[in-house]
């Protein structure tokens, strides 16, 4: 396999057009695991606080609407991100549903020793696949990066607790530009092998991803890490979120991260969109016959609550438009409207 995205993409594509058309299409009951990351990378681009309670009922929300995964919040500094500042109020409060996973994003060990405290049933770490991305967002090198992660994740496991390893600009960097695809299968070997990590979520954090690129990097995953979980983290800076939703799930993926709302966003990609929103992809994974596990409706009313506690409008287009078969009502003059219209015939 080439090293160079752009080529890996496109010998795939050769090696896909002589197969027969996958069953995404139709969905045929395949289970797709929807993971909420919007208590968490979405309220933490946001400005206003929104009070423990509320994010508290958020995350019942998301529980009770059947969510595989909850991204609840993140233990950093209060200081760096007070927006989240009461990760461990929030922890304490939620009301937890069997089945679903509570996890939270750890920086550093301080960090950890916190989440552990915390009970969460998962450490999500990140670091990026990017040497530029890393250097500004995390003010260190990727190697001082995975030696912060090594002694977090030997923690956790001391303290029984899965650990989960997110790699920011899998797809690209807004500085360096295409990331080769062996840089990035190298972290995820080192996450997974040397760290003992559960899984690895491919992160396209400035929405640089695009199908056929999605399609070869997830192949190439499963290729070598068959039983490892890979989540798919996608945004939609670009309006390709949804297919590359797609395109993963006709590579072999099965999880994605998306956010309640479609709320988030990127400080290295001015004026876009947030994340993937959970309930435009639940909708349409629904309609082509996927079981996502989860109940749109409650999923709906969740994303509801946002815009009053946020202070402005989301950009789910199920909020706004709803789903397709919510129906409208006939004009109030529609029965003169078919008379007069059966009158010409006459």
């Amino acid at each position: 396999m080439s090293a160079s995205p752009s080529s890996s993409a496109s010998s795939s594509i050769t090696g896909a057009a002589a197969r027969a058309p996958s069953d995404v299409w139709t969905g045929a009951g395949q289970r797709v695991f929807m993971q909420d990351v919007g208590t968490r990378d979405g309220l933490q681009s946001e400005t206003t606080f929104v009070p423990t309670a509320d994010k508290i009922a958020l995350v019942d929300a998301l529980s009770q609407a059947g969510l595989a995964k909850v991204e609840v919040t993140a233990f950093v500094s209060p200081k760096a991100i007070p927006v989240l500042a009461d990760a461990s109020e929030v922890m304490a409060g939620i009301t937890r549903q069997p089945g679903v996973i509570y996890t939270v994003l750890v920086p550093n060990v301080r960090g950890a020793e916190r989440a552990i405290e915390a009970r969460a049933d998962e450490l999500n770490l990140v670091m990026s696949a990017s040497e530029s991305h890393n250097l500004s967002n995390l003010r260190m090198t990727r190697e001082q990066s995975f030696a912060g992660l090594a002694e977090v994740a030997a923690m956790a496991h001391q303290a029984g607790i899965a650990v989960n390893v997110s790699l920011s600009c899998s797809f690209g960097c807004p500085m360096e530009g295409d990331v080769p695809f062996e840089t990035v299968l190298g972290w995820c070997g080192h996450f997974l092998e040397d760290l003992g990590a559960r899984g690895v979520t491919l992160c396209d954090t400035t929405g640089m991803a695009y199908p056929t690129q999605v399609v070869a990097l997830v192949r190439a995953y499963r290729e070598r890490w068959p039983e490892a979980q890979l989540t798919l983290h996608f945004h939609n800076t670009r309006g390709m979120g949804l297919v590359n939703v797609i395109a993963a799930i006709d590579a072999g993926a099965d999880r994605f991260d998306a956010s309640l709302g479609g709320i988030g966003g990127c400080p290295y990609a001015p004026g876009a969109t947030g994340n993937v929103c959970t309930e435009e992809i639940v909708h349409a994974l629904q309609c082509m016959g996927c079981d996502t596990g989860v109940d749109l409706e409650r999923l709906i009313a969740a994303a509801k609550r946002l815009p009053p506690l946020i202070g402005h409008p989301v950009p789910s287009q199920i909020v706004s438009a709803g789903r397709r078969l919510d129906l409208h009502p006939r004009p109030r003059d529609f029965d003169a409207i078919r008379e007069r219209a059966l009158a010409r015939d006459a």
